[in-house]
């Protein structure tokens, strides 16, 4: 399978051995320049609220009802010091928020997991989920998608030293941890029809699992993988490369939203005015040595 351009600009930056980059560890988001590049986001014109009745009835309640994670360190972390979210998905729905409402942080925050997703949008639980969220047909019968703002692949973990598995073509007879509700479960019968697979409900779930050694892998989303190494001890490595196809990530909207149409045309401005690349230098290419900006990909 090619490797997709932010995924290659990722990897070179690394030293490969028996298949894992080698990461400087913990490297810290830079929570000031993340600040000021949502403090100078767009602001949308009343015009253009008011032709939209998703972003009129979020600027009525002066907040956005936002369904996120705030355990994912490049995408979206929870900072106990100071009680600030930060990472590449916090910086859009923060962006989003700020073009709506006129301030970043005029957001209210509802924990959602692989499982949960669709169901806090159909039961008008929140506004907008904005998290590492897979596009897909089965997705899209319950809800709409804006985006998409990102595109991934899946990889495997496993724990550092592991030489038995350098790839998913290894995966045979070892127990697999991925996520319920993820994109992981189709792409392992897919991939690798003989592992045996043990779901969990969280990504920190699988995470402990593979750590703990009640499995020998993890198969989920490349860029969540990221996260583990990028806030890891050395003790978890990549088998091979990402593979499997390209996963969109989008911004899940209640089914028939004329919001998509809202969000897509925010997306396209930020990309546009160099707002998006910034955000991913801040939140991703300083934190895994990669120089090489992506280019996002493109919106319907």
């Amino acid at each position: 399978m090619p490797i997709p351009s932010f995924l290659k600009a990722t990897l070179v930056a690394f030293t490969v051995a028996t298949g894992a980059p080698a990461f400087a560890q913990g490297t810290p988001i830079n929570a000031q320049a993340f600040d000021a590049l949502v403090a100078q986001g767009p602001v949308a014109d009343a015009a253009t609220i008011a032709a939209n009745k998703w972003a009129s009835g979020i600027k009525r309640a002066g907040m956005l009802r936002l369904g996120a994670t705030q355990t994912s360190n490049l995408f979206s972390m929870l900072n106990e010091k100071d009680s600030k979210i930060r990472g590449f998905d916090a910086g859009i729905a923060q962006l989003l928020t700020r073009y709506i409402v006129g301030d970043g942080s005029k957001f209210q925050f509802t924990q959602v997991t692989s499982s949960t997703r669709e169901q806090v949008l159909i039961n008008n639980q929140v506004d907008m989920v904005l998290a590492t969220y897979s596009i897909t047909p089965a997705r899209a019968e319950k809800i709409s998608f804006a985006g998409p703002y990102y595109t991934s692949q899946a990889g495997v973990l496993v724990k550092a030293g592991n030489k038995a598995i350098q790839s998913y073509n290894d995966l045979a007879s070892k127990r697999t941890a991925t996520q319920a509700g993820s994109t992981g479960p189709a792409i392992l019968a897919q991939f690798a029809p003989k592992a045996v697979v043990q779901e969990f409900q969280t990504h920190q779930e699988a995470v402990d699992a593979l750590r703990q050694g009640r499995v020998e892998a993890y198969v989920t989303d490349y860029t969540l993988l990221l996260n583990v190494l990028s806030q890891s001890t050395g003790d978890a490595q990549l088998a091979g490369a990402p593979f499997g196809p390209q996963d969109p990530y989008g911004i899940g909207l209640p089914k028939g939203s004329d919001g998509v149409a809202f969000v897509n045309a925010f997306l396209k401005k930020i990309e546009a005015d160099g707002t998006w690349a910034k955000l991913w230098t801040i939140s991703i290419g300083q934190r895994t040595g990669s120089t090489n900006v992506p280019t996002p990909p493109a919106i319907p």
